[in-house]
């Protein structure tokens, strides 16, 4: 069902003016690595990624239409400085693409970082790499965080890239492992209201919630079939006096 809708959003976006559109979108994810992010809660996030990428509903979506795909980057990110790209932006045409993507996500290694979250220099990060997508019909990002920004430039002033089409900006809050349920509730709350506020924006925009880095998986592969369901809500037309299909 998912690949015919996708293959007639393909033919019906190639009769309109976007035919040229090379790939269904651009999905670019950003993982928070400042110091409030130790070892364990490192590999969780990483191994948590690729676990979500393997799982099987989104391994469906995301090899539906070898002949319209996604493309996927992954990069790291603490301080202003502190920028580091695991994985280049790959199409993912087939199952041994999607394979190794998995593997090299898996496998990433922590590299020195700053202890600082710089939440605006990672928007400025991955509005960057998506400016080379902009082939793409949509344009994506992802930023994870377990905190609010504390050095570089305020998200907030990180403007869209001229001559890009509008990227979506999502966000996957975390809340400390450590704290009990209740306080996580407290502290995702807050944290999803900062990021509304001020981090995400674009066509179809929200933020989801993890309850600690073990919860990391499962919050992340709710949200990567959202995102990869947008594609296809977002650009069908909705019928006369219908409610729209995503909302901000």
């Amino acid at each position: 069902m998912i690949r015919a809708l996708l293959l007639g959003l393909a033919l019906t976006v190639g009769a309109a003016s976007a035919g040229n559109a090379a790939c269904r979108q651009a999905l670019a994810l950003g993982l928070d690595v400042s110091g409030s992010v130790d070892r364990t809660e490192y590999r969780m996030q990483v191994e948590g990624l690729a676990r979500s990428l393997d799982n099987p509903e989104v391994r469906d979506m995301l090899l539906s239409t070898p002949e319209f795909p996604v493309r996927i980057a992954v990069y790291e990110w603490s301080g202003p400085l502190s920028q580091h790209l695991i994985l280049p932006f790959t199409e993912i045409t087939d199952a041994v693409t999607l394979d190794r993507v998995v593997l090299t996500i898996a496998g990433a290694q922590r590299r020195p970082d700053s202890h600082t979250t710089a939440i605006g220099s990672a928007m400025q990060t991955g509005f960057d790499l998506l400016t080379d997508q902009a082939d793409c019909l949509t344009l994506t990002l992802d930023l994870s965080g377990d905190g609010p920004s504390n050095s570089g430039p305020r998200p907030k002033g990180i403007s869209q890239p001229a001559g890009v089409g509008p990227i979506t900006v999502n966000g996957l809050v975390v809340a400390d492992s450590a704290l009990d349920r209740d306080r996580q509730y407290r502290q995702v709350g807050d944290l999803a209201a900062y990021y509304e506020a001020y981090v995400i924006r674009g066509p179809g925009a929200f933020v989801e919630a993890a309850f600690g880095y073990a919860d990391y998986e499962a919050a992340m592969t709710r949200k990567l079939l959202r995102e990869l369901t947008s594609i296809v809500l977002g650009q069908a037309e909705t019928a006369p006096g219908a409610a729209p299909l995503i909302a901000q």
